[in-house]
């Protein structure tokens, strides 16, 4: 059994144990979400929905993505003045994201999985989950960058 068939079953036995029923629409958007690797926008897993449900409303996947994120079944990219991207990777990581072109990497750091919160704010909040966040120019538009500069 693949990562994605296990992902899988996983979402559907949460949607039986949560009493949500397992429509066509539900599955494929799943679907969708966990075969992408750019961490898509609503628009994007809209994109490739349409596909299969041509009817299928822009609205529909943009509450739907949101209700896998309450079930914990997906989570929301932070990012900064841009669409949300969401993801199904549950796995503890943190994001790379590219300030010129948006992409968004997903890395596994150790260190950062131990980062401890400072005193004060672990008194202020019960600390659910830790991301770290690096924002900086990807190789792809560094490349650009360098090919445009070397024209002029």
């Amino acid at each position: 059994m693949t990562h994605k068939d296990r992902q899988r079953e996983r979402f559907e036995q949460q949607c039986r144990e949560q009493g949500m029923k397992l429509t066509p629409q539900r599955l494929i958007i799943y679907d969708a979400l966990i075969d992408a690797d750019e961490h898509p926008t609503v628009d994007m897993i809209y994109a490739r929905v349409r596909q299969t449900f041509p009817t299928i409303s822009l609205d529909t996947v943009h509450r739907t993505l949101v209700t896998f994120c309450e079930m914990g079944v997906a989570s929301m990219v932070e990012g900064t003045g841009s669409p949300k991207r969401f993801e199904g990777n549950l796995e503890l990581h943190h994001h790379a994201r590219c300030v010129q072109c948006g992409k968004i990497v997903d890395f596994y750091h150790q260190d950062y999985d131990n980062l401890t919160a400072p005193p004060d704010i672990q008194q202020e909040f019960s600390i659910l989950k830790k991301t770290v966040h690096i924002e900086g120019i990807c190789s792809t538009c560094r490349q650009i960058q360098q090919q445009d500069s070397s024209c002029s």
